[in-house]
């Protein structure tokens, strides 16, 4: 059941809000997860599948927060946190990479405190990436999560984003990446 939206600001990410992004729930739960099949055929040439498998047990993962990560894209990117309008605590942050030879805004981090999710922060902080996007004159933003993070999935999806590809072993733990897109308008 979702709750009603939070009141709150998304604003410009300082380096003084680094220790409070780190200190938010990064920990998400999963009963699924994407497996991607690929086959290659000399005939057919190459067959890729992707599904949800369920799990036999909900499995708890965590999200790894980077202080480096957050403090470069401060510098060249967009670092936006969501808080109450007149409090000192964070409810979530985004990170997003600007790639202006390609003119894409990647989206590397959404993580949103556990007690303020499903209550529209993200769709908030995605909402003020895509006017960051635009004011600096990209074409299109990506999304990327691990296979194993179905609510990321399913709220990239809900987010008007659409799948675009994925690569094995892209994250520092060897995790596969998928990665969704869409285009500025």
């Amino acid at each position: 059941m979702a709750l009603p939206p939070l009141r709150c600001i998304v604003r410009d990410g300082v380096e003084a809000d680094t220790d409070a992004c780190l200190a938010l729930d990064h920990r998400f739960e999963t009963e699924q997860v994407l497996q991607i099949h690929i086959h290659q055929d000399e005939a057919r040439g190459w067959e890729i599948s992707i599904s949800r498998e369920r799990l036999p047990r909900m499995l708890e993962l965590s999200f790894s927060a980077d202080r480096a990560r957050l403090l470069s894209v401060m510098r060249s990117g967009c670092f936006l946190v969501a808080a109450p309008p007149s409090a000192d605590a964070l409810y979530g942050y985004l990170a997003m990479s600007n790639d202006g030879s390609r003119r894409i805004g990647l989206i590397h981090d959404i993580v949103i405190g556990r007690r303020f999710r499903r209550q529209q922060v993200a769709t908030r902080l995605v909402g003020a990436a895509r006017i960051w996007a635009r004011e600096h004159g990209l074409t299109r933003l990506m999304f990327e999560t691990s296979t194993k993070n179905i609510p990321a999935i399913t709220f990239a999806q809900q987010a008007g984003f659409t799948f675009c590809g994925f690569n094995d072993r892209y994250f520092p733990n060897q995790d596969v990446a998928v990665f969704f897109s869409q285009m500025l308008r």
